[in-house]
């Protein structure tokens, strides 16, 4: 197929590209003909213009941009928004376009399609379609004069894994299949479009309503607090990402001079803030949601705050109650040092250090371990050493898996074997996981169950911890990854009422 070649019309816009902010807010505005805020004024928020901004001038030492917006704040409009312009001055980029669903693409796609009938970009062709395409839209592809392409993606294995682009924008990831995520990120490539030279990227977009869901993991593997109980300080960046994030707030139009703030439902989360505003929601429409929505909904899908936690094990953990780095009691000679332990060959093995308070009052979770592919004698090799590192006192018990007593049929040893050998006191109860689940939760309760920021592991589990939210009947939680470090935390805190009783073990044959 030969390559298309551009109209006078195309010519003209590509020989004008914005070349600054300013410019860039211009075409938007009076090329696109929408409304993109470029000033936010609520802490922790980016501007969506922002987002534009970082993904027209291909900025090089920035990270795959991550849109963490509130229902209806305009993150579709602005993911179609950038990849018009991308197509328009950057000829022969190929950008994709992957939704939550087929549905959610086609939102995209239909947005595109609008931006290419405003009068600017259409033109005068005869033929009834944009004077920028070389051919008629396909109901999920479009082709421009200068080559570039975009095309929407279905969310199937074949579907993605088949593609290799300069851009893949990904709209409302929390609805994604993990496995269709993992392999999108390996299909982009860097090249040069233009007087472009074009960075292989994945764009994220989406809101955030799922404790456990994968904007969770994004955010907080973005390091940027948000999906996260750890504060920035103690969060080790993995994700090469940059969080873009605004809520209804940042997107609200401004609301008239005369309108009195008290009387209005709005004013908790506003603060008088939209006097301020120039964005597109409207305010009767946000007055509409907020009678409509339960606060939890509200909270995670309107102003961005957190996800809901209907499905999580532990909904009662928060940051504030339970996040602490020194221990909320006095370290002497009373306090005793105690571990949990969760194994793990292919999974992760965890070791949980912990103080008790008298009585065992409160317990502080001081520090973590959690790695996967070691023997255990290996495991415990590096558990000792970082004990020792870190100076943290030997545990008085170590509280297991009641698996973990069974004998290995070639070697006749068991797990708890091993722990002892190593001069451990093992401490293993047969318990239900619910009832080990209704200790921790009233620990969390009551506020004596507080864990050091630096264990992010653990931190990342009590929030994403949860059960089926399509089997409401089912109490066991899902084993997708969280439940590691859930199930040593629950193995030390049921043990606590048993440790210093004389029998601790129960064996098997």
């Amino acid at each position: 197929m030969p390559t298309p070649q551009p109209n006078y019309h195309l010519r003209t816009m590509m020989g004008n590209p914005p070349r600054d902010d300013d410019k860039l807010h211009e075409c938007v505005t009076t090329v696109l003909g929408i409304n993109v805020v470029r000033k936010v004024h609520t802490p922790g928020s980016r501007a969506p213009f922002d987002y534009l901004r970082q993904s027209f001038f291909e900025q090089p030492n920035a990270g795959d941009p991550l849109v963490w917006a509130c229902r209806g704040g305009g993150k579709t409009m602005l993911g179609a928004a950038a990849t018009l312009l991308d197509l328009i001055y950057k000829p022969g980029i190929e950008v994709r376009v992957l939704g939550g669903s087929m549905e959610q693409s086609r939102k995209m796609y239909e947005h595109l399609l609008y931006l290419l009938d405003q009068p600017l970009i259409r033109g005068s062709a005869p033929d009834g379609y944009s004077a920028v395409l070389a051919t008629a839209p396909t109901q999920r592809r479009l082709l421009l004069g200068n080559g570039s392409r975009v095309e929407l993606l279905a969310q199937s294995p074949t579907s993605v894994r088949g593609t290799r682009v300069h851009k893949l924008r990904c709209d409302e990831v929390d609805e994604f299949d993990p496995d269709i995520w993992r392999a999108a990120q390996l299909v982009t490539r860097s090249g040069r479009c233009g007087d472009h030279i074009v960075r292989g990227q994945v764009d994220a977009l989406s809101t955030m309503h799922k404790p456990f869901g994968l904007m969770s993991q994004l955010t907080r593997d973005a390091g940027s607090g948000v999906g996260t109980s750890v504060p920035m300080s103690e969060v080790q960046v993995v994700s090469n990402r940059t969080v873009f994030k605004w809520t209804a707030m940042d997107v609200i139009e401004r609301c008239p001079e005369e309108k009195e703030c008290a009387a209005c439902v709005l004013w908790e989360d506003c603060q008088g803030r939209a006097k301020h505003t120039d964005g597109h929601v409207r305010i009767d429409d946000l007055v509409a949601q907020w009678h409509r929505s339960s606060r939890a909904t509200w909270d995670a899908e309107v102003m961005c705050r957190r996800p809901s936690v209907r499905d999580s094990v532990y909904p009662m953990f928060s940051v504030e109650q339970h996040v602490a780095a020194p221990p909320p009691f006095a370290i002497n000679d009373t306090t005793r040092a105690a571990a949990g332990m969760d194994f793990g060959i292919r999974s992760p093995t965890v070791w949980l250090w912990a103080l008790l308070s008298p009585g065992n009052a409160q317990v502080h979770i001081v520090d973590e371990y959690l790695d996967a592919g070691r023997t255990l004698e290996a495991h415990l090799d590096a558990i000792d050493a970082q004990g020792r590192a870190r100076q943290h006192p030997r545990p008085s018990f170590v509280a297991i898996d009641p698996a973990g007593v069974a004998r290995n049929g070639q070697t006749g040893r068991s797990d708890a074997d091993l722990l002892r050998k190593r001069g451990y006191r093992v401490v293993a109860r047969p318990t239900r996981i619910r009832l080990g689940i209704d200790r921790v939760r009233a620990r969390l309760d009551r506020g004596t169950l507080t864990i050091h920021p630096r264990c992010t592991r653990l931190l990342d589990a009590l929030q994403q911890y949860h059960f089926d939210p399509d089997r409401p009947e089912n109490e066991a939680p899902i084993k997708d990854g969280p439940d590691h470090a859930a199930d040593a935390l629950r193995y030390l805190i049921t043990a606590l009422d048993h440790a210093d009783q004389r029998v601790t073990v129960t064996r098997w044959a």
